[in-house]
């Protein structure tokens, strides 16, 4: 199957350049991970090979970190700083510098003294609180980190407080994967990917979670938690709120676009499934996809939606 777009509402065609298909800037990794755009460059992780990845237009693709220990999902803090999600090391760090693995700072690494499963993806809220998943994908195989029993015993969302603090908030997920806020920050939208078990467990099985939940969020507080749309084929994992609240997810066949009510207005169809995605590139308006062993390019007139809230914060109105 070849990259194009397929239009249910004609917003949708507004919102992509449809004149250009999905444009593969890079190949030959395992599967990709994490995408985050960071001054003039896009990194990503490739997560079986334990390694991070950057790409920039004029350079193309090199290795800015040789073992990444396995991280998945990468976001930015509102300095502008990277926050990376370890599977290996089981951990959520800052990265201070991208390229250099040591400097980096823990922000959560164990709740009530038991390690966490292997956190999977972050998003930071406006108060500088971190909020992120924790399924068992990461010790469920070799094959995205090191093989290992839950010590949690569960597979949560947490919130890191600006203090250190760590709170759970939220206990009744499968597989809590991608996760992201909306525009003003009173929603939280949750991905399950509970239908996909891991590495090791092959297959899908569709009577188990693969759907986007939503919260009212309040503080620390989610109260809701009603499915907010469904995906198949396949689950969704990594997603991202655009500034006027459209949700973009992956999904097995690429990224689809979803209005505010869950309506899906458009795909971006991908040869091979998609893992995440994220907004970037010298406007701010590129989409940037992650898809099995490759990267997408695709022009959009979006921009995130953390975009948007870091420019209110600062009283900036464009």
């Amino acid at each position: 199957m070849s990259a194009h777009y397929e239009i249910y509402d004609p917003a949708f065609a507004d919102m992509i350049d449809t004149t250009a298909p999905p444009h593969m800037i890079a190949d030959g990794c395992i599967w990709t991970e994490g995408p985050v755009w960071l001054n003039d460059t896009l990194y990503f992780n490739d997560i079986p090979n334990k390694r991070m990845m950057k790409w920039r237009p004029e350079h193309g693709v090199s290795v800015a970190l040789a073992n990444s220990e396995f991280a998945n999902g990468n976001t930015l803090d509102h300095t502008g700083r990277m926050v990376s999600c370890e599977h290996g090391g089981r951990r959520v760090i800052r990265r201070l510098d991208p390229e250099d693995p040591k400097a980096i700072e823990v922000i959560a690494h164990s709740y009530k003294g038991m390690r966490l499963n292997s956190p999977n993806d972050v998003v930071v809220r406006s108060d500088d609180s971190v909020w992120f998943t924790d399924p068992p994908y990461g010790i469920n195989s070799d094959i995205e980190g090191y093989p290992a029993e839950s010590e949690i015993g569960g597979c949560y969302v947490f919130c890191v407080a600006p203090d250190g603090t760590l709170t759970v908030v939220a206990t009744d997920f499968d597989k809590p994967n991608g996760l992201a806020f909306s525009p003003d920050e009173r929603r939280l939208y949750v991905a399950d990917s509970g239908a996909i078990r891991g590495a090791s467990f092959p297959g899908i099985n569709y009577d188990l979670p693969h759907h986007i939940r939503v919260f009212d969020v309040d503080g620390t507080t989610l109260t809701g938690g009603e499915v907010f749309a469904e995906v198949i084929p396949g689950v969704p994992d990594g997603l991202r709120v655009d500034h006027e609240g459209y949700v973009w997810t992956s999904a097995m066949d690429g990224v689809r676009c979803l209005a505010p009510d869950g309506q899906c207005l458009g795909k971006i169809h991908l040869p091979a499934p998609a893992s995440n995605l994220c907004f970037g590139g010298a406007e701010g308006t590129d989409i940037f996809i992650t898809a099995s062993d490759k990267v997408w390019h695709v022009k959009s007139t979006r921009r995130d939606a953390a975009h948007q809230t870091k420019n209110q914060l600062s009283g900036d109105a464009s």
